[in-house]
């Protein structure tokens, strides 16, 4: 199994501490870390999904790619070239991430 996170919001629903140039996935909304890195946490740490951040993908606006690097290092980062939908992530994550084909790919938000 490996874990695709989507992560290419625009920063305009939780304004004023949502911004363009740090949507709420970036934001440490309930503590000290974002819920970005909450999320790969959840994943990365559940002991019954041995799932490694080598296993983990953020789709990101290519805008967020610096930010998602600090954020979790070592992470695979796909940069989207121009955001479009919640669909068109995902369809760009099953072609960009090289995984046997029989493996389980996950989908989850950033921000849940």
């Amino acid at each position: 199994m490996y874990a695709v996170i989507l992560a290419g919001g625009g920063g305009t629903r939780l304004w004023p501490l949502s911004r363009p140039e740090t949507p709420k996935p970036f934001l440490p909304l309930l503590g000290d870390r974002s819920l970005l890195q909450l999320t790969v946490d959840r994943l990365v740490g559940h002991p019954e999904l041995s799932l490694a951040t080598e296993d983990v993908t953020v789709v990101t606006d290519r805008r967020y790619a610096r930010l998602v690097q600090a954020q979790i290092p070592g992470v695979r980062i796909v940069a989207e070239p121009a955001g479009r939908n919640t669909a068109a992530a995902v369809a760009l994550a099953a072609i960009a991430i090289d995984r046997p084909d029989a493996e389980v790919m996950t989908v989850l938000p950033a921000d849940q």
